[in-house]
């Protein structure tokens, strides 16, 4: 019988004939004295030797360095100070070094804080990793100097900010990877005190994703030439030229830079990097032609220079790039045709030149050369000949755009071929028999969008009962036919696709009436019809949609991404685009037809209708009243009817409106006030002359039709009289050419056969949502509370007082966009915020919340003075505090602390919350209300407003939110912010205060906030500052 004892190799430091041995001891049974005695020894030797292992003694001073560290964050205490600081979470020790820190590791811990200058003591650390936290503050001085030993260092995903420390010294520090991604640094990174100076073993620098200015610091590449391998300035401010330094980087795999403001030529030596994987520069300012010397670069898989200024021909030779997988030079000025040697690339995957002035006979080119290729955009060119038959060899493609071309033909029943065929856009060219090339698709089994508007070469009968088989088209959520000179009636086996969420059937000849059965599309939410002949009436089946009733069909519409873009400019590489089908806002487009009777009150139904658009028809009778139920309404057209009766007061609720026009009516009574009705030009109400209100400059006092009691004299009567006639013929002459124009500019196509100067490739023409609305948008609005000397201004004079929004202007930074300095000519100062975001979504909410945000008055909130809407800039006015916000005194101000040392925070923290924790409560419920992460169950912006001014009303009563309670994850985020404001309340020391916590929720919840977000939160901040009277001003934008 055996005994086995195993012994760790690092159990051991001396006895190292021993390690990883497995040591075999006889045991005769009995076993002998002399065996055991062998065996007690052995384990005496483990027993004695194994403390030896214990964990390495932490340096004090790190310990305490560490400790300082973790004071400075508002995150509870991440470690146990009773014990040594080697055993805790993310932290390394070197147990040769007198126990000395080499590694701190805290990656997604939720850190909130700054960062302490003690973590410049930690001289031996060698790598940091402090990622993906919430960290905000300039990096400590002397940060690079004083941790002379530091290798890695990884601070992405934070909040940081400011200029990066200099370096004091010549001597080489070991860095090698550094990684400040997706910050707020600034400054210039080529100045001679930047670290970079010192790195000579650089191989990775990421500083992508923040504002950091000046020229592309390429020298880095004369510092360390032999050893970078990444380089990512991508999506700052850096501007200026590419300089031939970026060339000797002989090792550099991935160069990225887009995104910024570059501008220039690419200089050839930047070609001599034959190392380069991924080469990318969208998105910047810079020309030329995209030189030859491009295919040195044998190693490229990725070519990214779209949305530039490119010129010339793409290189004749870039079938060189043999590994090439990814080519994207859309957006750009190239010209020619597609380069034979191109079909070399036989590795690519996607190909994406839309958006040039390329040209060519496109059946020329081989296709089936490039067996890889998944996504194809040629878009907005030039190209002729007919559709490329060799594409149906490239089995692999899922997306296909050949949109707004000069391509001719007929689609093949080859085409069935490519089973894995997603996205399939053919609009604005010369094919024909588009009703053919529908019989022939629905064999495309995966199709989801097929687009084939404006097709207008075609001709074809829509009501084909025959034409959908059983199994066609299952899958496809959006069918554009728009423009086709499509004739017949709705096609009934559009019934059978179930899975149709969009159909544009627009600008066509389609007779017949409206069909009830659209009303069981159980996922439709968008549908243009309009532009045809349709008749009948409005279906009662039509306000039973279930995607624009039931809030639980919208959760159930697919929210996939489409595998290519549709635009509303085809020049924009990043906005103005749908991505998303859930993008496009529910709309009901069924102007310029031949519909009459009237408008269903069932038509209130429809609550989750962005868009309805009844135009150009003949409803009569009245605007029923339940139209004031789509409170989603953005859009509402109801001009060129029969309508009568009045305007409904209700309407003035749907504070989503942007655009309502009922002109060309036979209207009578008062024109609503308030709410949007009072942002309405007057050209929504003309043709009505029995409408009255001051918008019209019309009294409502007295009845258009009175007649004067006094007999005027006969010669007056006839001079009347013909002026009536002339000024009659006049008008009606002027209205029908102004009529005629309009008619000609909404049209696709012009008569003659030209068509518009830029096609856009969109799902359907009324897609192209007005970015602008109408020409009074341009002008600013000051609201009737500025109290100030300020009574007209004009965009032009806000553009010179903010000198064009020029960086050396800004004062603030919102949650929604930059804040600037405004001085006027007399000397007055604004503040005006410059809105940032998604423009689709500002366009839907902007007018009617800072309608509603300017009801919110307090003390210790910024008095909202007005607002602009020019050339898609969204700009808030604000008044201008000369010492400047709360958060600036608190986190920024130089001197900041010795006014608001801790025992005055925790004064203010005290006096702010006595008799306050009520309505804070109250304000935290509104805010978790406002994020919800379901859109539909967040609050107006009207009952935002009017829950906040009931806040501490009704402290004793027992309390009931009248909305849906919001998520849980929610709910822990406001609680652990509930449970820092006691904390301040109770512990002087610690580093948080009533307004951290409010940033705490602010900074986690701001990703899926409005801004009612930003009005609950300012609120909420109302709270903090009410003690503070040592500052004047400490309100915040």
């Amino acid at each position: 019988m055996m005994v086995k004892v195993t012994v760790k190799k690092d159990s051991f430091s001396t006895l190292s004939g021993l390690t990883n041995q497995i040591i075999e001891i006889p045991r005769p049974t009995p076993p002998s004295s002399s065996s055991l005695v062998m065996v007690l020894f052995l384990l005496l030797i483990v027993s004695l030797l194994s403390p030896c292992h214990a964990a390495t003694v932490c340096n004090p001073d790190d310990q305490d360095s560490l400790l300082s560290f973790s004071s400075h964050l508002s995150s509870p205490s991440i470690w146990d100070p009773s014990t040594d600081c080697c055993l805790w979470e993310g932290v390394d020790c070197n147990e040769t070094a007198h126990g000395r820190v080499t590694s701190l590791s805290l990656p997604f811990r939720d850190l909130t804080g700054t960062l302490s200058p003690s973590l410049a003591n930690l001289t031996s650390l060698a790598h940091l990793n402090l990622s993906h936290n919430r960290l905000h503050g300039h990096l400590p001085v002397g940060f690079f100097s004083s941790l002379s030993g530091l290798q890695v260092l990884d601070l992405s995903y934070n909040h940081l900010d400011g200029e990066l420390p200099s370096v004091d010294t010549n001597n080489p520090i070991p860095i090698t990877t550094v990684d400040l991604s997706s910050n707020h640094f600034d400054g210039e990174l080529s100045h001679s005190n930047s670290f970079l100076r010192a790195a000579w073993n650089l191989t990775r620098l990421n500083v992508s994703n923040n504002s950091f200015t000046g020229q592309i610091p390429s020298k880095v590449c004369r510092i360390s030439p032999v050893s970078i391998t990444l380089l990512d300035f991508s999506s700052n401010d850096f501007s200026g030229n590419l300089t031939p330094e970026l060339g000797e980087c002989s090792k550099l795999e991935i160069f990225r830079a887009g995104f910024n403001n570059l501008s220039g030529i690419i200089p050839d030596d930047l070609y001599k990097a034959t190392s380069l994987v991924h080469f990318s520069l969208p998105v910047n300012y810079l020309s030329g032609p995209v030189s030859d010397a491009v295919v040195n670069l044998t190693n490229l898989q990725v070519l990214e220079l779209y949305s530039n200024q490119f010129s010339g021909k793409i290189p004749k030779d870039i079938g060189k790039l043999s590994k090439l997988e990814r080519l994207l030079l859309h957006i750009n000025n190239l010209a020619g045709p597609l380069p034979p040697s191109l079909m070399n690339c036989t590795n690519l995957v996607k190909l994406n030149l839309r958006v040039n002035f390329l040209a060519g006979n496109l059946s020329d080119f081989d296709f089936s050369k490039l067996p890889k290729l998944t996504t194809l955009d040629l878009g907005n060119n030039k190209f002729t000949g007919f559709f490329p038959t060799s594409l149906y060899s490239c089995t692999s493609l899922v997306a296909v755009r050949l949109a707004s071309n000069q391509i001719e033909g007929q689609i093949s029943p080859d085409v069935t071929a490519l089973k894995s065929l997603s996205f399939l856009s053919i609009s604005a060219n010369n094919l024909t028999n588009i009703t053919g090339a529908i019989r022939i698709l629905m064999g495309c089994k995966s199709l989801t969008a097929l687009i084939l508007s404006n097709n207008t070469m075609s001709e074809g009968i829509l009501d084909d009962g025959n034409m959908l088989d059983s199994t066609g088209f299952q899958n496809l959520q959006v069918l554009a036919l728009g423009c086709c000179k499509l004739s017949g009636q709705l096609p009934s086996w559009l019934a059978n696709i179930r899975s149709l969420q969009v159909i544009d059937l627009s600008y066509n000849k389609i007779r017949g009436s409206i069909p009830g059965w659209l009303g069981n599309m159980s996922s439709l939410f968008y549908l243009d019809l309009s532009n045809n002949l349709l008749s009948g009436g409005f279906p009662l089946e039509l306000t039973g949609l279930q995607a624009l009733t039931s809030q639980e069909a919208v959760k159930q519409v697919g929210r996939s991404y489409l595998e290519l873009p549709v635009f509303v400019k085809p020049t924009n590489a990043t906005n103005l685009q749908y991505n998303q089908l859930s993008s496009l806002p529910p709309a009901v487009y069924l102007q310029n037809n031949n519909l009459s009777g009237n408008i269903p009150v069932q038509i209130g139904q429809l609550k989750f209708l962005h868009v309805l658009d009844l135009s150009g028809n003949r409803f009569f009778r009245n605007i029923p009243d339940q139209l004031s139920n789509l409170t989603n309404l953005e859009k509402l057209d109801l001009s060129g009817n029969e309508l009568s009766g009045e305007i409904p007061a209700s309407l003035s609720g749907l504070h989503f409106l942007s655009l309502f026009n009922v002109a060309n009516n036979e209207l009578q009574g008062p024109v609503p006030s308030g709410g949007q009705f009072d942002t309405f030009p007057s050209s929504s109400f003309v043709g009505n002359p029995g409408l009255c209100g001051q918008v019209l400059q019309r009294s409502c006092s007295s009845s258009p039709g009175t007649n004067h009691s006094s007999a005027p004299h006969k010669s007056t009567n006839i001079k009347l009289v013909i002026g009536l006639v002339v000024g009659i013929c006049f008008g009606t002459g002027l209205f029908i050419s102004v009529l005629a124009l309009w008619i000609l500019s909404k049209r696709r196509i012009i008569p003659g056969g030209d068509t518009d100067i830029t096609e856009l490739d969109t799902i359907s023409i009324n897609s192209v949502f007005p970015l602008e609305g109408d020409k009074d948008a341009s002008l600013v609005v000051l609201f009737p509370n500025n109290t100030s000397e300020i009574k007209d201004l004009t965009i032009s004079e806000l553009l010179k007082a903010t000198d064009n929004f020029n960086h050396a202007n800004i004062v603030g930074c919102g949650g929604f966009g930059l804040v600037y300095k405004a001085t006027l000519g007399d000397g007055s100062k604004l503040a005006v915020k410059k809105l940032s975001g998604d423009l689709g979504l500002m366009e839907r909410e902007f007018r009617a919340e800072v309608e509603a945000l300017s009801t919110a008055q307090h003390e210790n909130l910024v008095s909202l003075r007005g607002y602009c809407v020019h050339e898609g800039l969204r700009l808030l006015i604000y008044s201008f505090m000369e010492n400047g916000s709360l958060d600036y005194w608190l986190h920024e101000k130089t001197d900041g602390a010795s006014n608001l040392d801790w025992p005055m925070r925790l004064k203010i923290a005290r006096g702010a919350g006595k008799g306050f924790d009520d309505e804070m409560l109250q304000v935290l419920d509104v805010a978790c209300m406002c994020v919800s992460q379901d859109p539909f169950k967040r609050p107006t912006i009207k009952e935002v407003v009017d829950w906040l001014k009931n806040v501490g009303s009704h402290r004793n009563e027992n309390k009931e939110v009248p909305f849906e309670q919001c998520r849980a994850s929610n709910v822990q985020l406001l609680f652990k912010a509930a449970i820092r404001m006691g904390e301040a309340k109770s512990k002087a020391s610690t580093p948080a205060t009533y307004g951290s916590s409010i940033w705490y929720v602010k900074s986690k919840m701001l990703g899926t906030a409005t801004l009612e977000m930003e009005m609950a939160m300012a609120m909420t901040e109302t709270a903090i500052s009410s003690s503070i009277t040592t500052i004047s001003d400490t309100r915040k934008y």
